[in-house]
């Protein structure tokens, strides 16, 4: 299983969001895709998902063209998860949660037993479970973003596109959440999450993907994607970086070393 885009360019309203990217992620792996605000992550996560047409290059499953793939099956091996979703009307959490089956079921078909068990998975693994008689519009933000990513687990696909998907939540449930998508990675599901936080995608990711401009600017495993002179140039920021006592290295982001980028009125993406 291979998901990639190549020389990827994208266009939205005149502007160039993405100009020349290049991925790749396989079964088992784990990428953070990280970067400025208005670097164009999430619109190259929507390209992936096959959801924004490329101006130029493309994306491909396995080889086929994106293009080429039935939206049915698109549905079954790709799993995606945006924090803008919503979820539209009210519904049982345990409800939200099933519709991940749906590219499994026949039209108008009952949930079967496997289905059944993929959802109660699914909730059980992002702590879930207790609010399955709970309505959405109920829910903490943090409580709706746990209940989506339920959702996205819930398809049981091979490939996760992931959004912000630490978004609002508290700090146990931010590695909790991580922890969990790297353990979904290393069971053989390919990842790929939108992250803001550079400590924990150092710590969980496999590769870090970091864009700049629309462009990756690195493509390596996190040591040696946020180096000291990227870390500088593509966020303005300085770092301190430690070894914990298991031998593992960190970084925090500790000083701004140059202005805001919103001093620039640079748009978002």
């Amino acid at each position: 299983m291979r998901l990639s885009a190549d020389r990827l360019g994208i266009r939205l309203q005149d502007r160039q969001i993405l100009d020349g990217v290049s991925l790749a992620v396989g079964a088992g792996e784990f990428v953070g895709l990280v970067g400025p605000n208005g670097a164009g992550k999430t619109t190259l996560l929507r390209a992936l998902a096959g959801l924004v047409p490329p101006a130029s290059g493309d994306v491909r499953l396995d080889g086929r063209p994106l293009s080429s793939v039935s939206r049915d099956e698109r549905a079954r091996r790709l799993a995606v998860l945006f924090q803008s979703a919503g979820i539209g009307w009210p519904m049982q959490v345990s409800e939200v949660v099933a519709l991940g089956r749906l590219p499994h079921r026949r039209a108008f078909a009952p949930a079967s037993e496997v289905d059944h068990a993929a959802v109660e998975r699914a909730m059980a693994r992002t702590d879930v479970t207790h609010l399955r008689e709970r309505a959405e519009p109920s829910l903490s933000w943090g409580e709706r973003m746990r209940v989506l990513l339920a959702r996205a687990l819930a398809v049981e696909a091979e490939i996760l596109l992931a959004d912000e998907p630490i978004t609002a939540l508290d700090p146990a449930h931010q590695l909790d959440a991580m922890g969990l998508l790297h353990a979904i990675s290393r069971a053989g599901t390919g990842v790929v999450a939108v992250l803001h936080d550079l400590t924990l995608a150092a710590r969980f990711c496999d590769r870090l993907v970091v864009l700049s401009g629309g462009r990756v600017v690195a493509d390596a495993a996190p040591g040696h994607a946020l180096t000291d002179t990227l870390l500088q140039t593509a966020f303005g920021i300085t770092v301190l970086r430690g070894t914990h006592a298991d031998g593992s290295s960190y970084i925090l982001p500790w000083h701004r070393s140059g202005p805001s980028r919103e001093d620039h009125h640079e748009p978002h993406s």
